[in-house]
């Protein structure tokens, strides 16, 4: 998100001398992506940043697909995935390509004895059920449901959780998250016709900095490879920090839908894009006001893209026996649309209560042993009448 931000205490010029009271230098860094072209912010420590102690044990956590043609519509039950207590090892990958991983997670616990830096991908984090705080070494963001928690590659950061129940969407994109361009004016800024503004993106804040020495273990995610990296300094030791390259918070129930007098393509809701995928919000909105408008979805071919959606809350009106967490994968090349009954229920109907973030995929996506260890088999068989 391209939005100049500052926090803590910083020089007036770059690159310069930035000393402590005792007249020791604070250490600068420069965090960005795509070399030196690419969104970035300049951070200082007060401790030197690459200190490292110990390289501990690498493990492999590819994930293992399951299925890696298809053309066959699935539904997947979400829920059925099991909490486990640690973050990290509840993720689970559902569907995945070279653009982007689509996981599922249920921690129970807070993320208390390490911290985590996935350096292969940006993250989308959607909170649907549970409520915290992440910590990051820029700042700390509050979450809670509904919330997009945008986390670019590199962050070191830490998950705080209030309860033991929490549902989790995660996307990782292996090309920076940004937000759609046709949003955007020239400079960047977010226009009268976009469904959010700037004043929607919460920023970190509440960033005190932790002088510490000792060992501090980061988790490091490089190449489906999680590395054991334990640090001389804690990670969170920086005192100010500009730029535009930070993690951030967009709720969906901020999302302002975009309506009309006949049915609205899917790309009013876009989100987030990617170089590979697209992010979507389907939030409550009133249905098309034509008078023999037809508010469900037309049949459509999926030519280009994989549709992923993803079933938060209310009554998903395309769709028959749907559940909260359940995910459907409609695959490029074949035709889908409203499932029978659907688009007669919706003449009529004023409006719509249904939450659900869909993932537009340009490249097939494959199905991990996860995935199908969940999955319906039989849905590709529910528009028969």
């Amino acid at each position: 998100m391209p939005i100049y931000h500052t926090l803590g205490k910083i020089p007036h010029k770059r690159h310069t001398a930035f000393k402590k009271a005792d007249g020791s230098l604070y250490y600068e860094q420069l965090f960005g992506t795509e070399g030196f072209s690419g969104m970035s912010s300049l951070l200082y420590h007060m401790h030197r940043p690459t200190q490292v102690k110990e390289i501990g044990e690498t493990l492999d956590i590819k994930p293992e697909i399951a299925l890696d043609h298809n053309m066959k519509a699935y539904r997947f039950r979400g829920f059925e995935v099991k909490p486990k207590d640690d973050y990290l090892d509840s993720r689970t990958p559902v569907l995945v390509n070279r653009d982007c991983y689509i996981e599922l997670a249920a921690p129970r616990e807070s993320m208390k004895d390490y911290y985590y830096k996935n350096v292969d991908a940006d993250e989308v984090i959607f909170i649907h059920e549970g409520e915290g705080t992440m910590h990051t070494l820029m700042g700390d963001l509050d979450f809670s449901y509904g919330d997009y928690l945008v986390v670019p590659r590199g962050m070191i950061y830490q998950m705080e959780f209030k309860a033991s129940k929490n549902r989790l969407l995660i996307v990782q994109s292996f090309s920076p998250i940004y937000t759609p361009k046709r949003y955007r004016n020239n400079f960047g800024q977010l226009m009268e016709h976009s469904p959010f503004c700037e004043r929607d993106i919460r920023r970190p804040e509440y960033l005190e900095p932790t002088d510490e020495k000792g060992e501090f273990l980061v988790k490091i995610k490089k190449e489906d490879k999680l590395y054991h990296f334990t640090y001389a300094t804690h990670p969170f030791d920086v005192v100010g920090w500009d730029g535009f390259n930070y993690p951030y918070a967009f709720s969906i129930h901020d999302f302002e839908p975009i309506t009309g007098r006949v049915h609205m393509p899917p790309p009013i809701h876009q989100t987030f894009e990617a170089a590979g995928f697209v992010i979507c919000s389907f939030v409550p909105r009133m249905y098309d006001y034509h008078p023999q408008s037809i508010p469900a979805p037309y049949n459509h071919s999926n030519i280009d893209s994989d549709e992923v959606l993803y079933y938060v809350d209310g009554d998903f009106m395309s769709r028959n026996n749907i559940e909260k967490g359940n995910i459907t994968i409609h695959p490029a090349g074949a035709v889908h649309g409203p499932h029978p009954g659907a688009a007669e229920r919706s003449i009529g109907k004023k409006e719509t209560e249904e939450l659900a973030v869909m993932v537009d995929t340009f490249k097939p996506l494959k199905m991990t042993k996860q995935a199908m260890a969940i999955a319906d088999e039989e849905y590709w068989k529910s528009w028969l009448e």
